[in-house]
């Protein structure tokens, strides 16, 4: 099937009683164990209603095995701590989601993983690599500054090594790029953003082989960070529209883009889809379309940064991305604040750097709301 197709229909639960047409919702917490060969149990990972959605995304990421956990930074969180132990060495891009950026500054050094962070190049994470690398960390785009690394080459250069490779593909999304399929090891989202894509759920996913998910769901289960059946059951209401909702998304990123590039008080435009951008013949080659994710910086000029924030009326100051609805944020007060003035601005992280969600309304509504915004 399309993937438009496996958005819709794979997973559902069937409904042999009513023949609904929907997974039914399992509330249970309690299920019986005799004559059945696994027990059923959340925290297990293994209730009906989580299964539904890890078999829809495992079909769109087209991965063997996957886990539906209670947040993005409990999947990688469980999958670092799962394919790691005291001594190894990890290398990340140094230009990662802030939560995964502080979880490594703030607790690998105490769990006896030393690390490095490096530029979004493979260059950059060959020349990293020590005799005890057994884990390398990326993402393309990145967040928040949408840099593209080459997928394929750094999955075959990790597995030339042994080297366990894990990307967050949040950004990409499993409708514009998977991963996997370029050789990437282990995979991981926050489900919380495109996959909910209503700013209602929040959760997270691991996929893989079979064989790299066993330690993950053994760790996971000790850990316990399973999502509740409600929650699982909106999700996959939501999977059900991913790829339309991602179009449409990214329909508008591009020309809202072009709009920002070409507009006076816009210093710098960071989007895989323009011509110009760096690493956009790469992501030309891995992506079907260029992502609903950007960021920009404003022009001095324009004094405050909250001063614009404030002005805007379409598009809504807030954390989080990947909604029906369009977003912006200043990363350093937001995502990537845990991380010094000196880390930010050494990855390129400025102080009038504006991430923004681009959501699915009428494109002319938000080129609007930003002109207003700058005047």
């Amino acid at each position: 099937m399309k993937k438009e197709t496996q958005c819709v229909q794979a997973g559902t639960l069937k409904d042999n009683q009513y023949q609904g047409l929907n997974s039914p919702l399992y509330t249970s917490t309690a299920y019986g164990y005799m004559d059945k060969e696994e027990v059923c149990y959340p925290r297990y990972f293994t209730t009906p209603n989580q299964g539904a959605v890890v078999k829809k995304i495992c079909a769109l990421e087209g991965a063997e095995d996957g886990l539906l956990f209670s947040s993005g930074m409990a999947a990688v969180s469980t999958t670092i701590l799962a394919h790691t132990r005291s001594g190894d060495h990890v290398i990340l891009l140094d230009d990662l989601y802030g939560g995964t950026h502080s979880m490594a500054t703030a607790d690998f050094e105490r769990l006896g993983l030393e690390y490095d962070f490096v530029a979004t190049s493979l260059e950059a994470i060959m020349a990293a690599q020590k005799p005890n690398t057994t884990m390398v960390i990326i993402e393309s785009p990145t967040n928040p500054l949408m840099n593209i690394l080459d997928i394929k080459a750094t999955a075959d250069w990790a597995r030339e090594n042994k080297i366990t490779s894990l990307m967050d593909n949040t950004f990409g999304t499993s409708i514009n790029q998977t991963p996997l399929a370029l050789g990437i090891d282990i995979v991981v989202h926050s489900g919380t953003k495109y996959m909910g894509g209503h700013s209602d759920v929040c959760c997270g996913f691991a996929l893989a082989s079979k064989k790299k998910m066993q330690p993950i769901l053994d760790l996971a289960r000790h850990l316990g960070g399973s999502l509740d059946s409600f929650a699982a059951y909106l999700l996959e209401r939501s999977l059900k529209t991913l790829a339309i909702r991602v179009e449409r998304q990214c329909q508008n990123a591009q020309a809202l883009a072009e709009f920002l590039e070409a507009h006076p008080k816009i210093v710098k435009v960071n989007y895989p889809g323009l011509p110009n951008f760096p690493g956009h013949d790469i992501a030309k080659k891995q992506m079907k379309l260029f992502g609903a994710m950007m960021s920009f910086e404003l022009d001095e000029s324009i004094g405050d940064v909250d001063v614009f924030l404030r002005k805007l009326k379409v598009i809504h100051p807030a954390v989080s991305l990947g909604g029906v609805e369009s977003s912006i944020c200043s990363p350093k007060d937001t995502s990537h604040k845990p991380m010094t003035a000196e880390e930010r601005a050494r990855v390129g992280i400025s102080d009038f750097l504006l991430r923004l969600s681009i959501g699915i309304e009428h494109i002319d509504d938000l080129k609007e709301d930003i002109e207003q915004a700058l005047t």
